[in-house]
Parts: structure tokens; sequence; C-alpha cells
């Protein structure tokens, strides 16, 4: 007899394996020896062990539904249970029940990602189904258009849901986008009415503009145009195929005018620009009678250059304030000097400072004698006092002196 940890030969050939409930039959041998019968079902419980790490393996690492692993985890116990291997057979039995729990474990692991991605997508179609609601209401034509179509896209990779579930919020999302193609085919039937009514208001415009295209009343055709333009812009469009045909004989007719009266101007500002450089000469010969020594003469010179200035017709705009804002100059400047010479030349305005100048000089001279006469008496503290209103009595005779002196006394 043969035996081994987890089995046995008996003289007739029986093997045997121990399992925790006692000896089970294996099979039988008689082909060889009793070593060759233990390793042989040896060799059988090792193959169940690979079987076995195999099937773990791919439970753990692969996709494996649980109906399969749990299909292969009984076909496995069945030949455990079978007993036609030697080994410890209660270990493999421990190992498939963890492999039981693990794929439980997976299943619920999957249901509840099943949930989630569930819920995930119920979520995903409900804000796509309130933006496609909110852009129901858009103006952005263009815009949502496009959006509404990538919408539908997003929705067709997101997994279904419930049947009633899906057929609801599909239902939402479809009225949506039709809401949607509705408004903008009234839009643009009404816009296409504008447009014809656009196209008769602008034909009536380049009429109009094209009649005017050879008038030579520079002012009020050009207002006249302005207005067109307005009247253009407030027509808004008309079909594209009008439009620009409508707009280049529009701008043709005004380009023609424009071009005549620039072709007239660009004479007219050839000719201000020759003034111009007279009227600088003038202001130049102008300048040179400042500062005045001679009034009369100065006078008699700028009415001379002034003469001259008048008979020059206009100068560019932008340049006129600065060339006559030097003219001006000159011009106060000979005002300021005839007020000086008024003034000094004035018979009133002289005796009035003639008389100031004597009452002051009486009051210097009689605080003087005051003074002296206080310190001769020995009282030095009323000289004093005479002496600081003194100070200020010749402060105000000196400035009175100075003003006589402007009337060349």
């Amino acid at each position: 007899m043969s035996s081994d940890p987890w089995g046995r030969v008996d003289e007739t050939g029986t093997v045997y394996v121990r399992t925790a409930d006692g000896e089970k039959v294996v099979g039988s041998w008689q082909a060889g020896s009793p070593e060759e019968a233990l390793a042989y079902f040896e060799r059988k419980y090792e193959g169940l062990v690979v079987e076995i790490g195999l099937l773990e393996k791919r439970v753990k690492t692969t996709d494996l539904s649980a109906k399969d692993a749990q299909t292969a985890i009984d076909h496995l116990r069945e030949q455990v249970d079978a007993h036609h291997a030697v080994g410890d057979l209660e270990a493999l039995r421990t190992r498939l029940d963890q492999l039981v729990a693990l794929v439980e474990a997976r299943r619920e692991e999957r249901k509840a990602q099943r949930a989630k991605q569930s819920d995930e997508a119920r979520g995903a179609k409900e804000a796509l189904v309130a933006e496609a609601e909110e852009l129901a209401r858009s103006d952005q034509w263009r815009a949502a258009g496009e959006r509404l179509r990538s919408l539908v896209d997003t929705w067709k990779g997101l997994p279904r849901l419930d049947r009633k579930s899906d057929d609801e919020l599909w239902h939402r999302f479809s009225h949506a986008r039709s809401a949607f193609s509705k408004r903008r085919k009234q839009h643009f039937a009404q816009l296409d009415a504008q447009r014809e009514e656009a196209r008769r208001t602008k034909e009536r415009l380049v009429s109009e503009a094209e009649a005017l295209s050879n008038s030579t009343d520079w002012g009020p055709t050009a207002a006249r145009y302005r207005d067109l333009m307005s009247e253009w812009k407030a027509a808004g469009r008309a079909q594209r195929e009008h439009e620009d045909d409508l707009w280049n004989r529009f701008r043709g007719a005004q380009d023609v005018f424009f071009a005549a009266r620039s072709s007239v101007f660009a004479e007219r500002d050839a000719e201000q620009t020759e003034n111009l450089k007279l009227k600088e000469e003038l202001a130049e010969e102008a300048e040179k009678l400042v500062p005045v020594t001679d009034l009369k003469a100065a006078r008699a010179a700028f009415r001379s250059v002034n003469e001259r200035w008048e008979a020059i017709g206009h100068v560019p705009r932008d340049a006129r304030p600065k060339v006559e804002g030097r003219m001006h100059a000159v011009e106060r400047a000979l005002q300021e000097a005839e007020e000086a010479e008024w003034r000094r030349t004035n018979p009133e305005a002289r005796a009035r400072a003639e008389g100031l100048t004597g009452q002051l000089q009486a009051a210097v001279d009689k605080l003087r004698s005051q003074i002296e006469q206080a310190r001769a008496q020995g009282n030095d503290a009323k000289a004093d006092k005479l002496a600081r209103e003194l100070e200020g009595r010749q402060a105000l005779l000196d400035q009175a002196l100075k003003g006589l002196h402007e009337f060349g006394g």
C-alpha cells in the first residue's frame, strides 16, 4: 500500500483522498504501481489548481460577466466534489467560495456602476432637454440651430434609459426643436417681406441719387445725399441678389457728384492756400510794428496792412485762427499803446495826481516837523510813533510821485 498526506492506495488498487469528512474513493488503479496511481491523481489535482488560478485571474483582470464566471465556478466545483483528484480539496472549495464572493461583489459593483451610469445619462439628457428648451426661445438662428444639431448628436451617444423615461425626455427634446424650427421659419418669412420692402425703398433712393449726380448746387445736394444715406441705412437690407447691384448704383451716383465737387473744391483750396501765404506775409509785416515807438506812424502802417488784408480772399478754415490771431495780437498792442498815451496826456487825471501828491507832501512835511518838536521836548515815545506813521505816508508819496512821473511831470 502507498500513501501521501492527502491520499493512499490500498492493496486492491483503490485510491482514496482524505477530506474533513473522512476518506473518499477517488478511483481504481490497476495498470501500474501505487506510486504511479497517486502521481496520476495528484496531477489531476494540480490541473484543478491551475484551472482555478486561471479563473481567479480572469475574474480579477477581465470583464468576464458574472453569469459566465458562476458557470465556470460551478463546473470546477462539480469536479472538486467528484473527488477524482488527490490533494487539499477543501482548500480548492475555499478558493471557489472566495471566487463566488468576489463575483457577487463584482456583480453588485457593476450593478451600482450601471445605476450610476443610468443616473448620469438621465442627468445628461435632462440637461440636454433644458438647453434645447432654452434654445427654442433664442433669436440667434444660426448659432442656436447649429447647437441644437450638436445636441442631437450628443443625445445619440448617450445610453438609453427605461422606455418611459427615455420617451418622455425625447418628447420634450423633440418638441423644443420643432418649436425653434417653427419660429425660425416665421422669422425668415417675415424677413423676406421686409427685404422686399427694402428693395422697393432702395430703388426709389437710387433713382433720386442718379438724378442728383450732375448737380452743381454743392451744399444742398451734398446735404440731400447725406439724407439719402440715412434713409438707405434705415431701410434695412434687400435680398442678397439685389442688394449689391442697388448699392453699386447708389454709390456710383454719389461718386459722380462728389468727384465733380472735389474738383471744384480743389481749385478753391489751391486759391485759399495762396491767400494764406499772402496773409502770413502781411501778419509778419504787422508784427514788426511791435513794440510801438511812434503810435501815429504805427497806426497808419497797420491801416495799410489791414486794407491789403481785407482785399485778400478766404484762407483754409483750419489755418484761419492762427493767422488772424497774429493780426489781433498786433491790434491789441496798438490799442494798449493808445490807452497808455491817453492816460499820460489826460489833464483831469494829471490834476488829480498833482493834488494827491501835494496833500501827501504836506502831510510828510508836517510829520517831520512834529517829530523834531517831540524829540526837542524829550518825548521819544511820541517821536517814534510819529516816525512809524511817517514811513507809511512816505511810501504813499513815493507811489504818487511815480504816477505823476508817468504823466511827464
